[in-house]
């Protein structure tokens, strides 16, 4: 179904290109690929509100998310309001995607990225929300730094994390049908 929505919303986009004046279409697609050139410096305050207020919430309710995975029955045994907690957290997650999103662009693979390597980082069992936050943000400013500076052309943010994202996503699907586990 994803492949399926993915192609017609590909079809999308590439007849909006079409139908778009030609002195429209480099900027689209330099938003497309996703870019942290030319970000008006207006639209940062709005998105450091959105980041602090439903970051927090999805800080807050990061004890409940590791008994979700426990299951639908412990979660309810255990007193978490499980409907609450997941149309809470989806929606802060779709809110921060997406302000985030309308800034940059869609930039690939940070979410592929940003949770595995906090995982590891902060071991089995801890938290982790906040570390693959900040791996996040690291990731995309040393990839805007890779694409600024490793090259003669400058290359847009998320060029250089669907390079990098590719292989480590091919790894970990790779690693995960031979464990038959998660990764």
């Amino acid at each position: 179904i994803g492949i399926g929505v993915q192609a017609m919303l590909n079809a999308i986009i590439s007849y909006l290109l079409l139908r778009a004046s030609q002195y429209d279409v480099p900027g689209a697609l330099i938003w497309l690929s996703g870019s942290l050139n030319g970000i008006r410096m207006t639209r940062i305050p709005v998105l450091f509100l959105v980041i602090v207020i439903f970051g927090m919430v999805i800080l807050l309710l990061g004890r409940h998310l590791k008994i979700l995975e426990l299951g639908e029955q412990s979660a309810v045994t255990l007193g978490v309001r499980t409907d609450l907690t997941r149309l809470l957290l989806i929606l802060s997650a779709v809110l921060l995607i997406a302000f985030a999103t309308s800034v940059t662009g869609p930039v690939s693979f940070v979410a592929f990225l940003a949770g595995p390597i906090a995982a590891r980082l902060v071991g089995i069992g801890a938290p982790n929300e906040l570390p693959s936050g900040l791996v996040g943000s690291i990731l995309v400013l040393g990839a805007d730094l890779i694409g600024q500076f490793a090259f003669d052309t400058r290359f847009p943010v998320g060029i250089i994390t669907g390079i990098l994202g590719a292989p480590y996503l091919l790894y970990l699907l790779i690693r995960m049908n031979r464990t038959g586990g998660s990764a």
